[in-house]
């Protein structure tokens, strides 16, 4: 934590600010939400000593309950090698975490009655009727149709078949590497066209396999409303839920506000990352990546976790019925298949099945959690690639324990 002495008096002046300014925000202490303080020191001190030992540049945390900030914190720098702290307005790109916001932007047109989760994909999008599914029992490069069509279920459990690419020893990962579906480098229609050609790694419905799915859910949107999707989301869900720093770029008068992207070495050492298109987010991308194209404040996401937290709504802005949500929110996973023990999958996120949580991360470090029961929301946000687990899920281990309620699971 970047620490800073100021004179005495001016000390306390500014504690008085921030304690007024904090509590206009809906702030109140720990204990008055039912949590530890002590308990969120230590999972503070515990993130600082990975700071202090290099691991990473910077991390912001932060915890609301019923509807109260109870705990918030940026250590560290936004941009290292500059001095750049991290700070409440920092932006942060959120990759993956675009998932869930694509889902709900989708639900608010099967709110609208514009289809049914197990319609069949290629009712909207006629390329996929055609897509065979690999088939390496009967041999090597062997295609076959599908059994059970691709439905949009499918695509928001990420059940549908499709992939990222990423194993080099899978057939169709490696068509993945040579045909580029998953590149920004192309508007989502053109993507879509060649996507719908590569086989399917398995049958629809039969396995969960991370992937484009939710891609293509963002191109479900601008085929079902005829608005691109950029264009929808701001209408139907950034600006009624006064979400004003989140989008696919970033202007130029905020750029001094988004946070330096991190790799880790080898050896761990941390390296600031190239300046490029797809790294500072400077221009209007040619691709809307419904899977992982946006970026976003914790003050913006938080808005967000609030209005699913609120069963589709928050201050008066109605962004979905209640029952929608809560399909989003329950496991929505086909028979028979599994995610993770004890876990099951809703849609466009994970959904703990003892807790209820749900919640998932992006590709530079950034985790969420909302949990119904306890009116809990959970997050903690970096810029570290490749994907790590090794910070945030430690931290929100502690966090569970700070809850003074042993019989309300977290």
């Amino acid at each position: 934590m970047i620490k800073i002495n100021f004179p005495g008096n001016l000390f306390f002046g500014m504690l008085f600010i921030l304690f007024s300014c904090s509590h206009k925000q809906g702030y109140i202490k720990p204990e008055r939400a039912g949590l530890s303080s002590d308990t969120l020191r230590v999972a503070e001190a515990k993130m600082q000593q990975n700071l202090d030992s290099g691991k990473f540049a910077g991390i912001s945390l932060f915890i609301m309950k019923d509807d109260k900030m109870v705990w918030r914190t940026n250590l560290g720098y936004a941009e290292k090698e500059t001095g750049r702290p991290l700070t409440d307005s920092t932006i942060f790109r959120i990759y993956s975490m675009t998932k869930p916001v694509t889902t709900v932007a989708l639900m608010t047109l099967f709110d609208e009655g514009k289809f049914q989760l197990d319609d069949k994909v290629s009712q909207y999008i006629p390329e996929f009727k055609s897509t065979m599914v690999y088939n390496p029992e009967i041999k090597k490069d062997s295609l076959e149709p599908q059994q059970q069509e691709m439905t949009i279920r499918h695509l928001l459990t990420h059940t549908s078949g499709l992939t990222y690419g990423w194993d080099p020893n899978s057939y169709v990962d490696r068509l993945y590497a040579k045909y580029r579906p998953s590149g920004w480098d192309a508007p989502l229609a053109e993507k879509m066209k060649v996507l719908s050609k590569l086989p399917l790694k398995y049958q629809p419905g039969t396995k969960w396999e991370y992937g484009l799915s939710i891609d293509v859910a963002g191109y479900l949107v601008e085929v079902l409303s005829g608005i691109p999707l950029d264009q929808f989301m701001k209408t139907k869900v950034f600006d009624p839920l006064k979400m004003d720093d989140t989008g696919f770029w970033v202007p130029e008068n905020k750029q001094n506000r988004l946070a330096g992207l991190y790799f880790a070495d080898k050896e761990g050492k941390l390296m600031l990352a190239v300046d490029t298109l797809g790294l500072k987010y400077n221009k209007i991308p040619l691709l809307f990546s419904g899977g992982g194209g946006l970026v976003s404040t914790i003050d913006d996401y938080t808005r967000f976790c609030r209005m699913l937290l609120h069963k589709g709504e928050l201050d008066g802005a109605r962004i979905l019925k209640e029952s929608t949500v809560d399909l989003i929110m329950s496991n929505q996973l086909p028979s028979g298949v599994i995610y993770k023990e004890g876990r099951g999958y809703g849609l466009g996120g994970e959904v703990n099945l003892e807790t209820d949580v749900y919640a998932w991360s992006g590709a530079a470090s950034t985790f969420f959690w909302v949990n119904p029961k306890t009116k809990m929301i959970v997050m903690a946000f970096m810029q570290l690639m490749p994907f790590t687990t090794s910070y945030a899920i430690p931290y929100k281990q502690i966090v569970d324990k700070a809850l003074l309620n042993p019989d309300i699971k977290n």
